[in-house]
């Protein structure tokens, strides 16, 4: 294995993940809840379809609020890295198809898992952890030896 040292940036990722972590205890102590970000963007949504108003979900709006205003605030400080998609919208909406129903199927996703549920040490999401990186590590697999 060898390290690309022109594209390793340990200080930026570093101070994301701490932003991460801050934002998940920030949300956990404001709404008594693991930040999951299925719910924080389906409950709003649901509210608006049932129409039983947002004021109970402005914690969530909130929170919505500042990933969407977040790469606006890094602009200021830092470039945004270039972002590259190298395959048609067909498959970017079957992908996010795949994505969405393995989330509900997981009861969460990947970071959601990785991030509140290890640091809760719970079970649960130490096997779906697994999981999700057995997949990866199987699908990259069979894209370098099979395709």
């Amino acid at each position: 294995m060898s390290i690309d040292w022109n594209t390793f940036t340990p200080w930026s990722a570093l101070f994301g993940g701490l932003l991460i972590g801050l934002a998940t205890a920030l949300y956990l102590l404001g709404n008594g809840r693991v930040a999951g970000i299925t719910g924080i963007v389906a409950s709003p949504l649901l509210a608006v379809i049932r129409r039983t108003g947002l004021q109970p979900e402005m914690t969530r709006l909130t929170f919505l609020l500042g990933l969407l205003t977040a790469p606006w605030l890094w602009a200021l400080f830092a470039p945004l890295p270039v972002a590259s998609v190298d395959v048609g919208p067909g498959l970017l909406i079957v992908a996010g198809l795949l994505v969405g129903v393995g989330v509900r199927m997981g009861n969460g996703c990947t970071s959601g898992h990785g991030v509140c549920g290890l640091s809760r040490f719970s079970l649960r999401s130490l096997v779906n952890v697994l999981c999700f990186m057995l997949g990866g590590a199987f699908s990259v697999w069979v894209v370098r030896h099979w395709l």
